[in-house]
């Protein structure tokens, strides 16, 4: 088949196939002709002609993971109807009910096959994330009152590397019964901080994916 004559649709169609390789196989075990094999007949040109090389697609999957949440993450941060604890709240509901989320978990990847795409999604939350739209809502919530805390850069390290990573079950195998513990361990930290936002709502939630991902691991 000759390359499609419009270069976004043949990127998406890329980067959605070799996001689903990636996410079933792991980045390590997914080469080139598995993602060309998937392209509905697109050659091995069609990817060399947007793509250097099988980590460009990486970075560039990753990209596409996080461009959409940030911009949701921009628009909470500016609200300006919302306390910094509000916006901390809101964030997490938004975070957890993505409908991605429930793909994700019920596709299930190890990430101990995907030590590149862990460290890119980590990355992303250390250094993109955190200092961007979490820390600027905790400075807000200093100052409205609604945080107590005199290491604001250190908490929104903190909370995003917790949230994100430490209570994800893809990455440390834990059970359901595991995954709980975390979160109400979780809870307490937070309401250390003064922040009561994670309500039995968002507990359910949580608990619903860690279920998920046990039972399509």
């Amino acid at each position: 088949m000759a390359r499609n004559k419009n270069p976004e649709e043949t990127v998406s169609l890329i980067l959605e196939t070799a996001y689903r390789l990636f996410m079933e196989k792991g980045y390590e075990y997914t080469s080139i002709q598995d993602i060309i094999d998937n392209l509905g007949g697109l050659s091995k040109g069609a990817i060399y002609h947007h793509f250097k090389s099988k980590e460009d697609i990486l970075i560039a999957v990753v990209d596409m993971m996080t461009d959409e949440s940030n911009k949701i993450l921009a628009e909470i941060r500016d609200r300006a109807d919302l306390s910094g604890k509000e916006k901390l709240k809101t964030i997490f509901k938004f975070s957890i009910n993505r409908p991605v989320q429930d793909e994700i978990f019920t596709v299930a990847p190890n990430f101990n096959n995907n030590p590149k795409l862990l460290m890119l999604m980590l990355q992303d939350t250390v250094y993109e994330v955190a200092p961007h739209y979490i820390l600027p809502i905790i400075r807000q919530g200093i100052a409205d009152g609604s945080i107590q805390t005199d290491y604001p850069e250190q908490l929104a390290e903190l909370i995003i590397i917790v949230a994100n990573i430490w209570t994800n079950p893809m990455i440390f195998d834990n059970t359901a019964e595991e995954s709980h513990n975390k979160f109400m361990l979780f809870k307490q930290m937070l309401e250390g901080f003064g922040l009561d936002i994670v309500d039995e709502e968002m507990l359910g939630r949580l608990q619903e994916l860690a279920l998920v991902y046990q039972k399509n691991k």
